[in-house]
C-alpha cells in the first residue's frame, strides 16, 4: 500500500540585503511590531567551543549577537529556544558590502488596518521611513515608501 499524503509546505523567510543588518531589524521590529531574534545562547555556546572567532559578533541590545546578520520574528510564531531562531513570519537582514542601486523585485505590503493608513505612514516616518510617493486608482490607494535604507514598502 502506497502512501498519498502530499509534502509538508515549505518553511520560508524572506532575507534583506543591508548595510547596518541590525539597525534594519531594529526598524522592522517596530515597523511590525516584531521581535529582533535573541541568538546569544546560541553564540556563547559556539564562542565557548572555539567554533566561531569573537570577531564575528557585536553587543546589540545588551547581548551578543551575530555581526552581519540580525533577523526579526512574529512575536506569536514559535522559536527554537536554544538558538533563538524563528520558525514561523521572519526577516533576516544579512550585510552585503555593495549599496542598493536599483528598484526592488520584491516588497512588502503592510496593512494595517481600515481607516488607519494616514497615522501608520506618520508612525513609519516617524522610525525613519520615508514617503515615496501616494498612489490613488480606482481600485484604492496606498502610500509606497523606503525604509531607512531605501527598501521599498507600501502601506494600503
Amino acid at each position: 500500500m502506497t502512501s498519498t499524503s502530499s509534502p509538508a509546505p515549505v518553511h520560508f523567510k524572506i532575507v534583506i540585503d543591508a548595510a547596518a543588518p541590525h539597525a534594519q531589524a531594529d526598524f522592522w521590529a517596530a515597523a511590525l511590531h516584531y521581535e529582533v531574534e535573541d541568538n546569544s545562547a546560541l553564540i556563547g555556546k559556539l564562542l565557548g567551543f572555539g567554533a566561531v572567532p569573537a570577531e564575528s559578533t557585536v553587543e546589540s541590545h545588551g547581548r551578543r549577537a551575530w555581526r552581519d546578520l540580525a533577523a526579526v520574528r512574529h512575536p506569536d510564531d514559535p522559536y527554537q529556544e536554544e538558538s533563538g531562531t524563528g520558525l514561523g513570519r521572519r526577516l533576516l537582514f544579512q550585510r552585503v558590502p555593495e549599496v542598493k542601486t536599483g528598484k526592488n523585485r520584491l516588497h512588502l505590503d503592510l496593512h494595517p488596518g481600515e481607516g488607519r493608513r494616514e497615522a501608520e505612514v506618520a508612525r513609519l516616518e516617524a522610525l525613519g521611513a520615508s514617503v515615496l510617493r501616494q498612489v490613488k486608482e480606482q481600485g484604492g490607494g496606498w502610500v509606497t515608501m523606503a525604509d531607512p535604507e531605501g527598501n521599498e514598502f507600501c502601506v494600503h
